[in-house]
């Protein structure tokens, strides 16, 4: 079963608040975690669930959504340590020496991972492995 948006966003609430009371982190809080410290500029938001647990993240109006890009972190990172897509890790340390910079190298790569869900989506389809392998080793290509 499908879990809401207020139980998705819920994790990286909980995940927030444990690390700020110090407290162990369990599973997945970790990583979310580790993803948020690189983004300061979503902390913000982390500390008042009450005000962003239901917020609307409007892309017409040019909003950026920090819980879908937090998530298409934590999945990149999960493609990567697992080598899922095969491939995948190689790209990204090919990435990571062109660009000097391994979070900037994550943000290339996920625009091709929200590509690949977008088309997912638009399509009902799952989605396309080899399109979004295509998509890394041309980003690679160029540097």
């Amino acid at each position: 079963m499908l879990a809401d948006r207020a139980e998705l966003r819920s994790v990286f609430f909980h995940a927030w608040e444990r690390f700020k009371q110090q407290l162990p982190l369990e599973g997945a809080e970790s990583l979310v975690v580790q993803v948020a410290l690189r983004h300061p500029e979503y902390q913000e938001i982390l500390e008042h669930p009450e005000a962003y647990r239901e917020h609307d993240y409007l892309p017409d109006a040019g909003a950026v959504n920090p819980f879908l890009h937090l998530g298409l972190h934590i999945a990149l990172e999960e493609q990567i340590e697992l080598d899922r897509p095969l491939g995948i890790r190689a790209q990204y340390q090919r990435l990571c020496l062109a660009t000097g910079d391994n979070h900037q190298a994550q943000h290339r790569l996920i625009d091709c991972l929200a590509e690949t869900l977008w088309q997912a989506g638009r399509t009902g389809m799952t989605p396309d492995e080899s399109g979004y392998l295509q998509c890394i080793e041309q980003l690679c290509a160029r540097g």
